[in-house]
């Protein structure tokens, strides 16, 4: 199993103040950070029964029990995977205590949503991500948007939409990432890749992690990304007062104009997701797994 499996998150959310011909300003509405940074967010407690990957989501209780979710002394919240238990192996289900999140507030377009992450879990088998999703409908009849997402060795995020058949990605607006998939309503939703190095892996990591953000807007869905080194200094120097000004950030990794999808239609007020789950569907595919060069062990 995999020892890279600590997730390091300091997270803070903003909505629309102001939107001017040149300028679109942000105010804080919430922040998930430092003590209190876990009492937002509703814990799973259960296994995982819609990527059916080999973890079992604990709740709140056995979380902090077993000190999978904690605030460090550094005031950086950790959310990890089970990494030191013993399990029996040719069992029927071989299940590690793993950790969902679901944000009790939702957000709705005119939101500004920015992860600073310090470590995102890696490795064989590893499949982190941080997504949001409509909660007050069947899925995924209210959309989803995963902002970070990525597995096994991978070495760059992708950014996808998921939506019902109706919604596509065009390529009317600038981004920097390559767009691998049109139509949002397949299993695969519409992709962009990221183009830009230590996005996700090592090298997310050795570079001390970095900063995703997710913007919400009737005219566009957008996702940036930006390695520890190149933050926007009015992220860096965020405050809980301070608003921000996204027309510096340059162009976004992802963007998803309206011009083959009606955003606020498929995208109603969408809750946060943040989990690590092993295998499932995607990363335990063999003929994935094995394309990312994992071993495969008897």
């Amino acid at each position: 199993m995999p020892a890279r499996l600590s997730h390091v998150a300091a997270l803070a959310l903003y909505f629309i103040l102001n939107a001017l011909p040149c300028l679109a300003a942000y105010v804080p509405l919430r922040q998930y950070e430092g003590s209190t940074f876990f009492d937002g967010w509703a814990y799973y407690g259960n296994v995982d029964n819609t990527t059916w990957g080999n973890v079992t989501y604990l709740d709140r209780a056995d979380a902090t029990s077993k000190r999978l979710t904690y605030v460090n002394d550094a005031g950086n919240a950790i959310v990890q995977v089970d990494n030191t238990t013993t399990l029996v192996r040719n069992a029927d289900v071989v299940n590690r205590d793993s950790i969902r999140l679901t944000s009790l507030d939702s957000y709705g377009m005119g939101s500004l949503i920015v992860m600073d992450a310090l470590h995102i879990p890696y490795g064989c088998s590893v499949w982190p991500a941080f997504w949001t999703y409509g909660i007050e409908k069947e899925w995924p009849e209210a959309g989803e948007i995963d902002i970070i997402e990525a597995i096994n060795d991978m070495e760059r995020n992708q950014v996808a939409l998921h939506t019902i058949p109706g919604c596509s990605k065009a390529d009317t607006l600038p981004q920097s990432g390559r767009t691998l998939e049109t139509d949002c309503s397949t299993n695969r939703g519409c992709i962009v890749a990221e183009s830009k190095p230590n996005s996700f892996g090592p090298g997310f990591s050795e570079a001390g992690g970095g900063v995703y953000a997710l913007l919400l807007e009737p005219t566009s869905i957008n996702v940036w990304f930006f390695s520890r080194a190149d933050i926007p200094s009015n992220i860096a120097s965020a405050s809980r007062t301070s608003s921000l000004d996204i027309e510096s950030w340059g162009t976004p990794t992802a963007a998803y104009p309206p011009t083959r999808c009606n955003l606020t239609q498929y995208f109603p007020p969408q809750n946060l997701i943040l989990l690590t789950t092993l295998c499932g569907v995607w990363a335990g595919n063999p003929s994935i797994y094995r394309a990312s060069s994992c071993p495969v062990r008897r």
